[in-house]
């Protein structure tokens, strides 16, 4: 069974570039952030029922793609992104998806860090709180290691995250 690797962190860290590079660079599959996709088929705004969907689906695809990678799958945002996003936009999060998230083995977890520049999008809704979820994301990730701090430029959060890989 191929190890899972997670990528946490606030919105515009870089996980989904960290995920594609790492499968590039592993020759291995990686798990899109199913979220984008699913917001960019609404033609409303998103609910709370919706991130029930949306963590289902995330998982089911991680589910899926597990037996196509070749020892390492990557992850892009994980139901714990999920879990902290409900638990912050609605005070409350669907038990499903904290069940779920418990329930999901990972072998790492890479935290992205803040230090690179906030990119405008619009489904990004909090510029002004990367450092509140940071510290979130950080915190979860210390009380189920291991993991690794994310951070530099592209190639120095790629090194990064390849040596932590490597040590496992």
């Amino acid at each position: 069974m191929p190890k899972r690797i997670a990528i946490i962190g606030p919105e515009s860290t870089g996980k989904s570039t960290l995920a594609m590079d790492l499968a590039e660079e592993l020759k291995t599959t990686f798990v899109p952030e199913y979220a984008r996709e699913y917001i960019d088929q609404l033609e409303r705004p998103y609910e709370y029922k919706d991130l029930l969907s949306i963590a289902m689906e995330q998982a089911a695809r991680e589910d899926k793609l597990v037996d196509e990678a070749n020892n390492l799958l990557i992850v892009d945002t994980t139901l714990t992104v999920v879990r902290v996003w409900s638990e912050h936009r609605y005070g409350k999060c669907d038990p499903w998806i904290k069940a779920e998230e418990q329930r999901r083995p990972y072998a790492l977890t890479l935290v992205c860090d803040i230090d690179l520049p906030w990119e405008d999008d619009p489904q990004r809704e909090h510029p002004h709180m990367r450092e509140h979820f940071f510290k979130i994301y950080r915190d979860h990730a210390r009380e189920h290691p291991p993991w690794a701090l994310i951070y530099g430029d592209r190639k120095a959060r790629l090194n990064i995250a390849l040596e932590a890989i490597g040590k496992l």
